[in-house]
């Protein structure tokens, strides 16, 4: 008898994806599969990093003429896109791509002013009044990729909270092309969203000049933006430094789907492929209780990668990946919420009452018609999401990304007579004996 040609092409691609049973791995085995590509560089990385920082924060701009020769090959001598720059972009860029971005731009918008918070004020006890005011960051720095694919998606999710917010200064990185010229979509993007100063420089470079401030570049308060893994350190070690702050850890991109018997196949094939084409640091996987259903998505990957122009940088990330058979779906949400995945996709019959078993994602994408990809253009949540298992603890951009909360608080005389013994005991308790002091001499002034 001869083979089923899905079991030839299964066979094809097993050999080249890791497939997985959860149950037949130990705990240093499933540490394992849940290692990201990152991770593994991890110590080569930050040297180079450190490398670019301190070279950047000692020569400047002189640095980064040498950086930007080095790492992207063209030789710059003004980093700022100038007018006539914007004018050419304006005038190559499709109208149909123009409408694109506007129509994403407006649902961008939509979503970040519906979840916008607003200060408040609380009288906790008689003449005692708490307030919580918002303010801007004031200088802000976006990173925008390019790397193999120019990203003004990426602007658009940057620029638009970051207009909301009210950032007194707002400018933009993004790597160069061989001709010296920024992508024209990232600057049309910009203009659209009202960012008009955009500088050529990406990498640990752009992160530095950002931080640090050079002749060219000024120095922000805080830097925004995904990237690749040089990126993502440039930022954690600036915000170390103490040069700036940063939005949160967002490095090379990756997906977790959790699918049942009943997913489609080819959706799920595209949805993994669809984050693996970004680069081949970016890591992708399958968690599924149904072997069949791997099966089939097995052959849709090899059948739909042959098509893709950008299939070697596919494979090469699906090198890192897995596709693993767990036991149950309760099991497969247990892995998730330990990995943390940047993209959820819950390919699941009722993906919604599933939904509160996650704890930890950047963004969830529930049922079978909801591919990441809306979330990366135009649905209008914010793609600039935690990435590397930062998802435990951080959220993905949004306004309140960009601006800052204070707190305020005023008392009167009657306030001071409210709660001040409450202030002094405390700080008798902690041995703070000025803290103390300070209140009881206030507690006698009104008291007089």
């Amino acid at each position: 008898m001869s083979a089923d040609p899905a079991d030839i092409a299964v066979s094809g691609a097993a050999r080249a994806w890791n497939r997985l049973e959860w149950a037949a791995l130990d705990a240093a085995a499933r540490a394992q599969a849940l290692t990201r590509p990152v991770q593994i560089v991890a110590q080569a990385t930050r040297e180079a990093v450190a490398d670019v920082l301190g070279a950047v924060r000692a020569r400047g701009d002189d640095a980064l003429r040498e950086l930007t020769a080095r790492f992207d090959r063209v030789e710059l001598e003004r980093f700022e896109v100038a007018e006539a720059e914007f004018a050419a972009a304006e005038a190559v860029v499709a109208p149909e791509l123009r409408q694109a971005m506007l129509d994403a731009a407006q649902r961008i918008e939509a979503f970040h002013r519906a979840g916008m918070a607003g200060g408040y004020a609380l009288e906790t006890a008689p003449g005692v009044v708490c307030e919580r005011i918002i303010r801007p960051v004031p200088r802000v720095g976006l990173y925008v990729p390019a790397g193999s694919a120019p990203l003004p998606s990426t602007a658009l999710m940057l620029c638009v909270p970051a207009r909301l917010a009210g950032c007194r200064e707002v400018v933009l990185c993004t790597p160069p092309r061989a001709d010296g010229r920024a992508d024209p979509a990232v600057l049309v993007a910009a203009r659209l969203t009202g960012v008009g100063r955009v500088f050529k420089l990406g990498g640990a470079q752009a992160i530095a000049a950002l931080a640090f401030g050079t002749a060219s570049v000024p120095k922000v308060d805080k830097v925004f933006g995904p990237g690749n893994g040089y990126v993502d350190e440039a930022k954690r070690q600036v915000a170390r430094s103490g040069a700036a702050a940063i939005d949160m850890p967002a490095g090379p991109s990756e997906v977790l789907v959790i699918a049942d018997a009943g997913a489609d196949a080819a959706f799920v094939a595209a949805d993994l492929l669809s984050q693996a084409e970004h680069g081949p640091d970016s890591q992708v996987l399958l968690l599924s209780d149904s072997a069949a259903l791997i099966d089939r998505v097995e052959v849709e990957l090899a059948a739909q990668l042959e098509a893709l122009p950008r299939a070697e940088i596919a494979r090469r990330a699906l090198a890192a990946s897995r596709l693993v058979r767990v036991e149950t779906l309760e099991q497969a949400f247990a892995i998730s919420n330990a990995y943390a995945p940047e993209h959820l996709i819950l390919a699941l019959r009722e993906p919604r009452a599933w939904l509160d078993r996650v704890e930890a994602a950047g963004s969830v994408f529930l049922g079978d018609w909801t591919p990441e990809a809306l979330g990366d253009y135009c649905s209008g949540t914010n793609h600039v999401l935690p990435t590397n298992g930062a998802a435990r603890a951080w959220s993905g951009v949004s306004v309140a990304s960009f601006q800052n909360t204070v707190s305020v608080q005023a008392a009167s005389r009657e306030g001071i007579r409210a709660i001040g013994h409450c202030a002094v005991t405390l700080a008798r308790a902690e041995r703070l004996d000025a803290h103390a002091n300070a209140v009881v001499l206030r507690l006698r002034g009104a008291a007089a």
